[in-house]
């Protein structure tokens, strides 16, 4: 697998086994001081973000600003971020869809596994723009409510897309959104990805860009 970094004065590349990440982070669900129980781990939301400002117009924006983003017909967009028509193709199973009601916004690194990833404090700014992160295209994917639901908050060790053809894809959208938040892998995910960088995704390049 190739990495390449974009440090906004053109990409540097290197090859890259499994990636370690320095820094730890803590994800948390609210936007308040972050919680001392972990049943919080657990506790995964079904719409995209948490704001600490009109969080239900926060989650219809950047979920109608992927959608638009995605889209291979472009939909008609009503007031309320509505959007109508359209289509789009889920990348995890390949199916075509035309009702944007039957499509999640999935995080890459799902909210809990950013909260396994580390255990250090983030400031509400920074958990706001992890959660509705369109810095970069591989951070927020829309896909069928079916696959998304059935990957949860599990890692590649666990869970891959059930397209083979969407799998080196998968790991470098994940490996890339890692890496640009600095988020750490543990030993079972490691060995995974180290599976697919050093086998079927061996010359499959990923690109990030560090977050802000």
């Amino acid at each position: 697998m190739v990495i390449n970094q974009d440090h906004g004065h053109g990409a540097r590349a290197w090859r890259h086994g499994p990636f370690h990440a320095q820094h730890q982070i803590l994800l948390s669900g609210s936007c308040a001081s972050p919680p001392s129980s972990l049943s919080v781990r657990h506790s995964r939301s079904e719409h995209l973000c948490h704001m600490c400002l009109r969080p239900s117009e926060a989650i219809q924006i950047t979920r109608a600003e992927v959608l638009l983003s995605e889209a291979v017909e472009s939909p008609a967009v009503a007031a309320g971020c509505k959007l109508t028509g359209g289509t789009w193709v889920s990348y995890y199973d390949g199916q075509e869809v035309t009702d944007p009601g039957k499509l999640d916004i999935d995080h890459m690194v799902p909210l809990a596994e950013a909260w396994d990833s580390g255990a250090s404090a983030w400031t509400p700014a920074r958990r706001e723009a992890y959660a509705n992160d369109q810095g970069a295209s591989t951070s927020l994917v829309a896909v069928t409510a079916r696959t998304n639901r059935s990957k949860a908050d599990q890692d590649p060790r666990e869970w891959m897309p059930p397209l083979p053809e969407a799998h080196c894809r998968y790991i470098s959208e994940w490996v890339a959104t890692k890496l640009r938040w600095n988020l750490a892998a543990d030993p079972g995910e490691a060995d995974a990805l180290k599976v697919y960088a050093e086998g079927p995704c061996e010359t499959t390049v990923v690109h990030y860009i560090a977050a802000p």
